[in-house]
């Protein structure tokens, strides 16, 4: 800044280079002089180069800051030519200080005054551009703007560039109010969700990912949330992971049935104020589908130990036990680096007979944050 500063002092005082004589002249020399901590108008004459010269009509702001990057770098802003065109440009205030002095609490709380002012108009300009989205997409299909491949990934960059002071659990239940209340305005939904595991977890997990706008429904047990599911336009369901009783993924077998959609948390950590894994169910619109992981219904026969180990070491799998020989439906997660048909031989190498198997849903690959906040790592599953 001080050569920038001896700089402007010289431009000042160079008479016959278009530098401004007298009084006023001599008085802005001794105010850069004194570095005074007070702001500093600075009205500067100077010759345009050849670049600057089109810019002069066309775009202003670029023009400024190219005179500005000139004349803070030292170099020189009169070229040799006499013929040169001379003109004068008001800069915008210049603060100027030497001092540390730190901001005062009214000056601080006109800053957050000032983003909380912001914020709020940047919602309304993103609520004018749904408006916009939904003339475009000239749809009235209930439900058919949720896109958890999109969601999946804008939760992943969230959590990539988070810093600072905010809680990274803070800006992302924000980031999820946001998204799934301007999905519901898009197109209204509700979401069934099945608490027989736990109404506070549940609760806690739906209002994470969904707010308070969009309308919540409890259910005790899964295959309740799947007919109710089954039965609307477009709602969602929210099943645990580790929701026990019997093998409720198996009403998602047809084609024209719901379907897995995603797995939530879309970023997993340990300390996740809504951590419990959740099965989404959907009927899925084409668009929003997303097959990094891709779940499948099998029935077995045969089932024990064995069969178990096998499967695991290459899948993620439920397994609900059935009666008769030693039979049981599994629910299999089979990731993006493996095939169905590599489960299915892992399980006949176990000595277990494959009676069915249907794709009942997939869901984006799963991402991890240690617990020091590290980048989100796949987890392979």
């Amino acid at each position: 800044v001080s050569r920038g500063l001896e700089h402007v002092h010289a431009l000042v005082a160079r008479p016959g280079h278009g530098a401004r004589e007298g009084p006023e002249c001599r008085q802005a020399e001794r105010g850069l002089d004194s570095l005074a901590s007070a702001s500093v108008n600075v009205l500067f004459v100077f010759v345009p180069t050849r670049a600057e010269r089109g810019a002069i009509k066309s775009d202003r702001n670029t023009l400024r800051a190219s005179i500005l990057g000139r004349i803070f770098s030292g170099e020189a802003v009169f070229p040799a030519s006499e013929n040169a065109l001379s003109m004068t440009i008001a800069l915008a205030p210049l603060t100027m200080s030497n001092t540390s002095k730190p901001s005062s609490l009214a000056e601080l709380r006109a800053d957050i005054d000032r983003i909380d002012a912001e914020m709020h108009r940047l919602l309304m300009e993103r609520g004018d551009i749904i408006g916009r989205l939904i003339k475009v997409k000239r749809t009235s299909e209930s439900g058919s703007a949720f896109r958890p491949a999109r969601e999946a990934d804008m939760m992943r960059r969230l959590v990539q560039r988070h810093h600072g002071i905010l809680p990274l659990d803070t800006a992302e239940s924000i980031w999820r109010v946001i998204i799934a209340t301007f999905t519901y305005v898009q197109a209204p939904f509700r979401v069934h969700a099945d608490l027989a595991t736990g109404e506070a977890a549940m609760r806690d997990s739906e209002r994470f990912h969904f707010g308070f706008t969009v309308p919540f429904i409890a259910h005790v047990g899964a295959a309740g949330v799947v007919a109710a599911v089954a039965a609307s336009q477009g709602d969602l369901g929210l099943v645990p992971v580790t929701a026990g009783g019997d093998a409720w993924w198996s009403a998602l077998e047809a084609d024209d049935a719901p379907k897995i959609i995603a797995r939530l948390p879309f970023v997993e950590r340990a300390d996740h104020p809504a951590g419990l894994p959740v099965f989404a169910i959907a009927r899925p619109h084409p668009d929003a589908v997303v097959t990094d992981v891709t779940m499948w219904s099998m029935k077995v026969s045969g089932w024990g130990g064995k069969a178990a180990r096998a499967a695991s070491a290459l899948a993620d799998l439920i397994a609900i036990p059935e009666g008769a020989f030693d039979g049981a439906s599994l629910l299999v997660s089979v990731p993006e680096t493996k095939t169905v048909d590599d489960i299915v031989a892992a399980l006949r190498g176990a000595g277990v007979s494959v009676r069915s198997q249907a794709l009942v849903g997939s869901h984006a690959t799963r991402y991890m944050v240690s617990a020091d906040g590290a980048r989100p790592v796949p987890t392979g599953r």
